[in-house]
């Protein structure tokens, strides 16, 4: 048999040098072995948040004049700043926050230097409130939340929370929130009750304390040695309780313990957490910038495990809503569909194929990811919930353009080619219909990028990661898998036993072919107008199942949640004891409803 002589091209050059095909698949793993434990991992990718908030301090006032006085007097100003989509502004007692929404894709730098100088140049606050701050959006990706809780008393459990947040940080856990407890702050309460019978108003009660829990500065003394200042700082429950409120012209005085009650809590007034009847903290750990979600979670097990053996009896540390969990499920639903994918297309192309050219057109599929994965590292990609996602889809992609190639070549080896020439020839035949099919599937999949604003960035390693893979799996296809089709097929010749299958298999594939296919195919022509028309009436009847409705329509399908939530708005001037009354009780009724 005559050797055809060697085209010339890129093609004929990676089919025929063993050496060039051999460099580039191991430059290939080895890029992406070495990548993949330096990518970080994440439940989200990284996101630019919009918005800019400008928060404002005045304390004493009432919601409705900070809404007077500081939110409409800012929000015009604020408004006016360029690229200022939308506001959102909220009063409360003693506080305002604006909200600021900017055009997708804004230099958000920019825009937080913008607003300050807005900001500045309002000079119209109320005096006695603070200077307003400006804080620029950040985005915050969530590992896991950690609850200690117990049958001790608040202040006990947040020296447990303080304590584990210090052993966290020892281990490099930066980002972690406490919440249930809050700073010691003294609160003074006043039933109306008693307003009415001693003729007094809490304006005269907040002057009061306010004059007396602070000293003033008076100057210096001995160069600058020694601070001067007048007054006495009265700060605890009982210096603030014995404040004068008015002396009378009998001789008796009014204090602020007459006509209040007075008290040092460390409880966080506005949240707090319970386990079953015991009280609880919990601490929220989120991930840095540069930070591992799956390495942080384990350092954060191992931290917890530790210190848990020092609390007391009945004190438990728990971890829940552990995202690192779902990255590390998702990561092994790849690895799970990776390796049967891989043996699926092994075992069907050597039941067709010979077992050389089954294993090496498998091998595309380790392949293709492993490139990918280099790019995306090269790219600033991370593994993430969205990329993974990408990935899993493109498992079922990869191997196609190598399954027409090998096949290709094997036919036409069958059909007497010499090896090296089939291989060769396969490629170029296939060149133009494999990078057509993936250059529409790339087309497809680009139009993604066109998606602005949040959604649009959250999902825009979807695009990248399956583009890289794609193209990863032409350079295997038509760079490396020829020049081992070659060798498979020349190993062919010589029928090893390990190919029996395949000969088998084939002979039953041409019978059914010849024997029961073609007679079918042959029945279809003959009567192609019926078989048109019953794939009209098939597709109308399928397009009206979209049109009545049957089939409806949602942007996202809501999974089923593990949890329930319950609300209730307590009346004016309920106690925490009320709240926390009411909330046992809910709890009572969610606790039988689950018995039922």
């Amino acid at each position: 048999m005559r050797t055809p002589r060697p085209a010339g091209g890129i093609l004929s050059y990676f089919t025929r040098h063993g050496t060039v095909s051999n460099l580039l698949l191991v430059l290939l793993l080895v890029a992406g072995l070495a990548a993949i434990p330096n990518m970080r991992a994440q439940f989200f990718p990284d996101v630019i948040v919009d918005n800019v908030s400008v928060g404002v301090r005045w304390d004493g006032a009432g919601a409705e004049d900070v809404d007077k006085a500081i939110v409409q007097v800012l929000d015009p100003v604020l408004l006016a700043v360029e690229g200022v989509e939308s506001s959102q502004a909220t009063s409360r007692e003693g506080s305002a926050r604006i909200r600021l929404e900017f055009e997708p894709g804004w230099d958000m730098s920019r825009a937080a230097d913008d607003v300050q100088s807005a900001v500045d140049a309002v000079t119209t606050l109320p005096e006695d409130s603070d200077a307003p701050s400006v804080t620029r959006g950040t985005w915050r990706d969530r590992v896991t939340d950690v609850v200690v809780t117990g049958p001790v008393a608040v202040d006990q459990l947040a020296r447990f929370a303080d304590e584990l947040v210090v052993r966290l940080f020892a281990v490099g856990v930066t980002r972690a929130t406490i919440s249930g407890v809050a700073a010691p702050e003294t609160v003074v309460e006043v039933p109306a009750a008693n307003l009415i019978a001693h003729d007094v108003t809490m304006q005269q009660i907040a002057e009061a304390i306010a004059e007396e829990v602070d000293a003033d500065p008076a100057g210096d003394v001995s160069g600058g040695g020694a601070r001067v200042r007048t007054g006495v700082e009265k700060r605890s429950a009982a210096q603030i309780a014995a404040i004068v409120l008015r002396s009378d012209p009998d001789g008796s005085t009014l204090r602020v313990g007459d006509v209040a009650q007075v008290r040092v809590q460390g409880v966080d007034r506005e949240s707090g957490f319970f386990v079953g009847d015991n009280p609880a903290m919990t601490i929220r750990i989120d991930r840095s910038d540069q930070g591992d979600a799956i390495g942080i979670q384990r350092d954060v097990e191992d931290v917890a495990r530790a210190f848990q053996a020092t609390l007391p009896e009945g004190v438990s540390i728990d971890l829940i809503r552990t995202r690192a969990e779902a990255i590390t499920g998702r990561l092994n639903i790849l690895m799970e569909n990776g390796l049967s994918g891989l043996l699926m297309v092994v075992a069907l192309l050597f039941l067709f194929l010979n077992a050389r050219t089954a294993l090496w057109v498998a091998a595309g599929i380790p392949t293709s990811m492993l490139a990918a994965i280099a790019l995306m590292y090269a790219f600033g990609i991370t593994i993430n919930m969205i990329s993974l996602f990408a990935l899993i889809i493109t498992l079922g992609i990869v191997v196609d353009d190598a399954i027409v190639v090998g096949e290709h070549a094997d036919s036409r080896a069958r059909k007497g080619e010499e090896p090296f020439a089939a291989a060769e020839n396969a490629a170029r035949r296939m060149a133009l219909p494999v990078v057509s099919a993936t250059l529409t599937t790339v087309i497809a999949f680009f139009g993604l990028t066109a998606i602005s604003g949040r959604f649009g960035e959250m999902i825009a390693d979807i695009p990248f990661t399956v583009i890289t893979v794609l193209l990863a799996s032409l350079v295997e296809c038509f760079f490396i898998l020829p020049n081992h089709m070659a060798h498979s097929l020349r190993h062919a010749q010589a029928r090893p036993w390990y190919d029996w299958p395949s000969r088998t298999v084939n002979r039953g594939f041409r019978w059914v072919r010849d024997r029961l296919f073609r007679p079918l195919i042959s029945g279809v022509i003959a009567a192609r107008y019926a078989v048109i028309a019953a794939a009209v009436v098939l597709l109308a009847s399928q397009a009206a199942l979209l049109i009545r409705g049957d089939v409806p329509w949602r942007f996202f399908n809501s999974p089923e949640q593990p949890s329930v939530s319950g609300n209730f708005a307590m009346a004016p001037g309920a106690t925490r004891a009320d709240t926390l009354e009411m909330m046992r009780e809910m709890q009572r009724a969610t606790e039988a409803l689950g018995k039922q």
